[in-house]
C-alpha cells in the first residue's frame, strides 16, 4: 500500500480493484457470480410472486419470508452489476459520490437482512413457546412496526456513514481493493487519524450485526427449552423442523461474518485476494440459498412451485 507521505487530495473517482492478485481471473470468475446473480434473481422473484398471489400464504412467517426475499434482490442488484462490469468491461471507475451512495446502500441491505432474521426468529418464538397467542401477537400491524423499526434502526446508524467517509480529505491511493464499495475500505486507504472512523464501524457491527445474533440465540436457547419439555419425541421434531431452514439461513448469513471477524481478531491475515472472496460471499450465497432452502423444506412453497413448473391449476 502507498504510504500517506504521498498522499492524494480526495479523488474526484474511486478505481475498485475487483479480486487484487487474479485479474487475469476475473474472465473467468465472472460465470459463477453471473450464475449465483441470476439463480439469486429467479428465487426471490419466485418467492415473492407466490406469496403476493396465494391468499392463503398470507401469514406473518410468509409475508417475512417476502419481505428476506426483497432485502435478498436489493442486494444482489446493488453488488453483483458492479462486479460484472469490472469483470467483463474493466468498469473499474467509480466517482467518489457513486461510492458513497453504493456503500450506503450495501450496508442497509445487509443490515436490513439481519433485522428480518431476528424478526423471523420471533416469530418461531412465538409459534413455538406461546401458541395460544400468536394469532394477536403477530398481527399484520405487529410485522408492520417491525419493519418500519428496521427501516428506523438502519437509517439511524447507516446515515452517518457515508457523511463520515465524505470527511476523509488525504488517501495513500485511490485503489479500492474490492469489488464494490465499502466503508471500512475506504477508510482503510485514507491518511491521518482514522481512529474515530474505525470505532463508528465496528459500533455498526455491533449494534446491528451482533445485537441481532445475540437475541437469535437468546430466542432459539429458550425454543430449545420449550421444545426440550413437550410430552412426545413427535411434537418435538415437528417444532425443530419448523425452524430448521430459518437456522441454516441464519448459519449461511452471520458465518461468513463471524470467521472473519475471529481471524481478524486473532491476528490471522489471510491473502488480500481470498479475503475479498470470503467477502464477496456475504452478498452472493445468502440471496441465492435462502430460496431455494425456503423452496426445499416449506411445504406450501414447495407446492406452490411444483403447480407453477407443472402449469396446471390448483
Amino acid at each position: 500500500m502507498s504510504s500517506c507521505n504521498n498522499s492524494i487530495p480526495q479523488p474526484e473517482v474511486f478505481v475498485l480493484a475487483g479480486i487484487p492478485g487474479l485479474e487475469s481471473y476475473h474472465g473467468l470468475f465472472s460465470l459463477p457470480y453471473f450464475l449465483v446473480s441470476i439463480t439469486a434473481l429467479t428465487g426471490n422473484i419466485t418467492i415473492i410472486s407466490i406469496i403476493h398471489v396465494e391468499k392463503s400464504l398470507h401469514e406473518p412467517m410468509f409475508l417475512l419470508l417476502a419481505m428476506l426475499s426483497f432485502v435478498d434482490l436489493s442486494l444482489v442488484s446493488a453488488t453483483v452489476p458492479h462486479m460484472l462490469g469490472i469483470f467483463w468491461l474493466d468498469a473499474k471507475e467509480i466517482s467518489i459520490d457513486g461510492c458513497l451512495i453504493h456503500m450506503f446502500f450495501i450496508a442497509s441491505f445487509y443490515d436490513m437482512e439481519s433485522g428480518i432474521l431476528l424478526a423471523m426468529a420471533f416469530d418461531h418464538f412465538v409459534a413455538i413457546c406461546n401458541p395460544l397467542r400468536y394469532i394477536t401477537i403477530l398481527t399484520n400491524n405487529s410485522l408492520v412496526k417491525m419493519w418500519l423499526a428496521i427501516l428506523a434502526r438502519t437509517m439511524v446508524e447507516l446515515i452517518p456513514m457515508p457523511i463520515l467517509a465524505k470527511t476523509l480529505t488525504s488517501f495513500r491511493t485511490n485503489i479500492i481493493p474490492y469489488s464494490y464499495c465499502t466503508y471500512m475500505a475506504v477508510v482503510q486507504i485514507s491518511c491521518g487519524d482514522i481512529s474515530n472512523y474505525i470505532v463508528y464501524g465496528f459500533m455498526i457491527v455491533v449494534t446491528s450485526i451482533g445485537m441481532d445474533l445475540l437475541f437469535i440465540s437468546l430466542s432459539y436457547g429458550m425454543i430449545l427449552r420449550a421444545v426440550f419439555h413437550f410430552p412426545s419425541w413427535e411434537a418435538r421434531h415437528k417444532a425443530l423442523s419448523t425452524c430448521g431452514s430459518h437456522l441454516c439461513i441464519i448459519g449461511l448469513f452471520y458465518s461468513p461474518v463471524v470467521f472473519s471477524f475471529l481471524t481478524q481478531a486473532f491476528g490471522y491475515q489471510m491473502p488480500p485476494n481470498i479475503q475479498i472472496i470470503v467477502d464477496n460471499l456475504y452478498f452472493l450465497v445468502p440471496p441465492m440459498i435462502n430460496p431455494l432452502i425456503y423452496g426445499a423444506r416449506t411445504k406450501q412453497i414447495k407446492e406452490h412451485v411444483l403447480q407453477v413448473l407443472a402449469c396446471h391449476p390448483k
